[in-house]
């Protein structure tokens, strides 16, 4: 079939948003499916250096196009630059357009793609919504608005919110039937690293995240408020205190909650600059790489509502045979806890789970590889999107 994964690697060209969208289209080629990636989001692009929008996208697609080359895409790639509503990566809007209403299947990643006349007469769309509780919040807000419609033009909407419609899961499902999944992870771009190639490396050593202090406000949903990762993070910051651990976190300033980066330090945790030491999509996996193995919290939506969110930096750290140590959302009830992964809901079983694994390290390691391969393999995860 020719499928179109839609996503945000030009428009955001930093570390793990590429990492986010071209799994996907990996995952669907290693299945010999005849594969093109689009950007269409209907926003004007992104300028990375001058941090604000530009009606000039030849920063955002001089990057798209040496990812798609890096990773065997090659030319199979279009994007759409709202500004001048001109398409790149093919020879003309009439060959773009031609490329798209010949698709079978839209696999649209975080709802990134804008539908248009195309897009839309495609047979099978696919809604992936990786941001459970604040994307459904949405969406039941106000169920006649454009977002909606456009939610709703999809055939199918899957999210990482693996308790969607279960009980003691407050996610609303606004009239959707979720199904479940999770990262699919192109296995054979995160194995054979060597950290000890590279002691010096920032991460070495160290238990490590990648994570904004506040990604945007709050949202209420029937009299309550959920938050963001600042929430959940006020109730572990003595935690490099419980344990011999070191931590090492490229957190963003964060939106609205501003990062207090004088008080974390002074309990322990060494704060980095992710647009400084993770800037593109290789940066950001020789930080997971080097790293001892994550140990992270979830936003405090996702707690909250005992969404059953995992991680898809989470799924990247243990293809790279790093164990990850992260909040339970609920995603135990889905994904094992143990070997290699372990939950934590309090301090105390936080610094339990690092103290374990530090003390068979190399047992939890393999299992941490092991459980990348038998979860999220990108082909299995793909193909059971398509079923």
């Amino acid at each position: 079939m020719r499928i179109i994964v839609t996503g945000l690697i030009g428009q955001y060209a930093f570390g793990g948003v590429t990492w986010d969208y071209i799994q996907y289209a990996l995952g669907f080629r290693a299945l010999g499916h005849d594969v093109w990636y689009l950007e269409d989001t209907g926003a004007w692009a992104y300028d990375p250096v001058k941090m604000e929008p530009s009606a000039d996208c030849s920063h955002n697609t001089a990057y798209l196009a040496r990812v798609m080359e890096q990773f065997g895409m090659g030319d199979r790639w279009i994007y759409r630059n709202v500004a001048d509503e001109k398409y790149h990566g093919v020879a003309s809007s009439a060959e773009a357009e031609k490329i798209i209403s010949s698709a079978d299947v839209l696999a649209n990643v975080s709802g990134a793609c804008w539908l248009r006349d195309e897009t839309k007469r495609i047979p099978v769309k696919l809604f992936l919504d990786g941001d459970p509780m604040f994307t459904q919040i949405g969406l039941a807000a106000d169920p006649a608005s454009e977002y909606a419609k456009r939610v709703a033009a999809h055939e199918r909407h899957y999210s990482f919110g693996l308790n969607i419609g279960k009980p003691g899961c407050e996610v609303p499902t606004a009239g959707f039937q979720w199904r479940p999944t999770v990262q699919p992870i192109a296995l054979e771009y995160w194995r054979d690293f060597d950290s000890s190639k590279n002691d010096a490396h920032i991460a070495s050593g160290a238990w490590t995240t990648v994570m904004n202090w506040a990604s945007y406000a709050p949202k209420d949903y029937k009299g309550q408020k959920y938050g963001q990762k600042d929430i959940e993070f006020e109730r572990f910051l003595e935690l490099p205190g419980m344990t011999k651990e070191k931590f090492v976190l490229a957190m963003g300033q964060g939106v609205g909650s501003k990062r207090p980066t004088e008080m974390l330090e002074s309990k322990g945790w060494h704060i980095i600059e992710p647009d400084t030491h993770l800037p593109d999509y290789t940066t950001y996996r020789d930080f997971l790489s080097h790293s001892k193995g994550e140990w992270s919290i979830a936003k405090n939506g996702y707690v909250r509502s005992r969404s059953g969110w995992f991680s898809c930096r989470s799924a990247c750290y243990l293809a790279a045979g790093k164990p990850v140590v992260v909040q339970d959302t609920g995603w135990s009830d889905h994904l094992p806890s143990g070997e290699g992964v372990m939950a934590f809901n309090t301090p105390q079983e936080a610094a339990n789970a690092l103290d374990e694994i530090s003390g068979n390290y190399s047992h939890h390691s393999e299992a941490a590889r092991a459980y990348a391969e038998k979860h999220f393999d990108a082909a299995k995860v793909c193909d059971e999107l398509l079923e």
